[in-house]
């Protein structure tokens, strides 16, 4: 990857992508847009970015050859608008977001063919650049998300900078994506906020969260995720996020009935099927 690179959202995910290309040898300059000034100084300190602004009509310089989107995704339709006033032709714009679907045929429709939709499957409950890990991407898998009219070698770019960084990319249809993540990861996340909700309602005349156990704190790490972040996801990809949240109801309404009826060979069978796919994933 050769050129100049534009951050908007100068946070833990930016950080991580443009830390991993620092590493790696990328010696092309980095700017960044946050509405934090905060986030601009520590992206400076931590070395994610060169020079950083709080507003797109504050970039000096406009010579940039690839835009990453890396604020939440709820933001990406008001940013497409407005960053048409601002690149060039021919500027590569891409995004780390969690939700393609719609969102990549909004964005296309907006900034046209060089728009490449992306999703790196990594990160962590945390966020600020300042926690931001260079070596996020080594050996994790990034989708990315190109349709019928995506420009190809715009796509390559994309592809070539994510390969940089250590991370192995595939490809899928941007819909597919969205069913296949409400799954994966909205589901758990949605999972793991309810079950913490639920132990403050259990909490209403004793204090359950003074005796969490390790599986506790495992499970529910991802509750400590962004909110604003999450918010985003579980409302722009509501459709495949509410029927994954069926289908878990479902699941738990199983397991309780076999608890309730104390059908002992049944919740054993449940119970091995269940971990068996588990071990699976290792």
């Amino acid at each position: 990857m050769a050129g100049s690179l534009l951050l908007i959202g100068v946070g833990f995910m930016g950080g991580s992508l443009t830390l991993a290309l620092r590493k790696r040898g990328f010696e092309g300059k980095i700017l960044g847009v946050d509405l934090r000034e905060e986030a601009i100084a520590k992206g400076i300190e931590r070395g994610a970015i060169d020079r950083g602004w709080t507003s797109l009509e504050g970039v000096e310089d406009w010579d940039v050859d690839m835009v990453v989107l890396a604020t939440p995704v709820g933001t990406f339709r008001g940013i497409g608008e407005e960053l048409k006033g601002f690149v060039k032709r021919g500027t590569v714009i891409t995004d780390l977001g969690s939700v393609k679907g719609t969102l990549v045929d909004d964005l296309e429709r907006i900034l046209g063919r060089t728009f490449v939709g992306g999703h790196p499957i990594a990160g962590t409950e945390k966020s600020g650049v300042q926690n931001s890990n260079p070596n996020l991407f080594e050996g994790k898998k990034v989708i990315l998300t190109p349709t019928e009219r995506t420009d190809r070698e715009a796509v390559e770019k994309v592809r070539e900078m994510w390969e940089k960084t250590g991370a192995v990319v595939e490809f899928m249809d941007a819909h597919l994506h969205d069913w296949v993540f409400g799954a994966v990861s909205h589901l758990p996340h949605a999972v793991a906020f309810a079950l913490i909700d639920a132990i403050i309602e259990m909490s209403r005349d004793f204090d359950l969260f003074k005796y969490p156990g390790a599986g506790f704190k495992d499970f529910t790490r991802i509750a400590a995720s962004d909110p604003t972040m999450w918010r985003d996801i579980f409302i722009k990809n509501r459709e495949n996020t509410l029927k994954a949240i069926d289908v878990y109801i479902s699941s738990l309404k199983k397991l309780r009935g076999l608890i309730e009826e104390e059908k002992i060979d049944d919740l054993t069978a449940f119970l091995e099927e269940v971990k068996d796919r588990r071990m699976n994933l290792e």
